[in-house]
């Protein structure tokens, strides 16, 4: 009787602690670990500028002419520069150079990114040789000096006296003769007298060497060496006009001016 009591009483305690133990709260389970912390982004990596141009105007030259240098350059710069002596310059610009050879400039641009570079040639001619110069021109002769610079003076008729028109005429002579003597100082002119053919032949070798001398007193008194000028007369042995009328007999009546021999 006393085992069946242990037995009961076992049972019982059995059964309170299991029924103490479904009485028991359940521990919560525990939370789930937070996420992983997201990496920072990556800063971005800086870009080296960029050289939009960079030209030459022209490309070739010749010496002692000018060529301009064109740039422009963006993004993230701290300094642009070019070689050859330039230096540095504005991000944006040009520039005139004289090179004396042909020459390569480079332009370099400078940021956080980097460095960006860029060339251009300016080729250097030398210029053409100049032309040789002219070939002096050949001395004219005394015949042709006096033949283009020097004019005849006219006379009236039967007279020997220097009118208005020939003293006009013959003060450039003086003028014109005395830069022939400059150039041909060994020179002599002679100063020739004509007539027209009325008169006979004898009369008018005298009024012709009348006319001559007339001419030349005339000329020494503007500066003409006298001991330059000879005198002849042909009084009426060369016309230069032939027909029987008073234009033509005007033209025959002059002092023509010659070289001595």
């Amino acid at each position: 009787m006393l085992s069946k009591r242990k037995i009961t009483a076992s049972l019982f305690a059995v059964s309170l602690a299991m029924f103490a133990a479904g009485c028991k709260k359940k521990a919560p389970p525990p939370p789930p670990p937070p996420p992983p912390a997201a990496a920072p982004a990556p800063a971005p990596t800086p870009k080296a500028p960029t050289i939009a141009q960079f030209t030459a105007e022209p490309t070739s030259i010749q010496r002692g002419q000018s060529s301009t240098l064109r740039w422009e350059v963006s993004g993230d710069v701290t300094n642009v520069s070019i070689n050859q002596g330039i230096g540095t310059v504005q991000n944006t610009g040009n520039r005139r150079v004289f090179p004396s050879d042909s020459t390569t400039y480079t332009l370099t641009a400078s940021g956080p990114g980097g460095n960006t570079t860029s060339s251009v040639t300016v080729e250097v001619t030398a210029p053409p040789p100049p032309p040789p110069p002219p070939a002096p021109a050949p001395q004219a002769t005394l015949d042709q000096r006096l033949s283009s610079d020097v004019q005849d003076a006219y006379f009236d008729y039967d007279k020997s006296d220097i009118r208005d028109d020939a003293r006009e005429t013959l003060t450039k002579d003086a003028t014109a003769i005395k830069s022939i003597l400059a150039d041909f100082p060994n020179a002599t002119i002679v100063v020739e007298g004509h007539c027209d053919e009325r008169g006979s032949a004898e009369y008018n070798l005298g009024l012709g060497d009348r006319r001559a001398s007339s001419a030349k007193d005339f000329l020494v008194q503007l500066g003409v060496p006298a001991d330059k000028l000879k005198t002849i007369s042909y009084g009426k042995e060369r016309p230069v006009c032939t027909e029987s009328t008073e234009a033509c007999w005007q033209k025959n009546r002059r002092a023509h001016f010659s070289p001595g021999q």
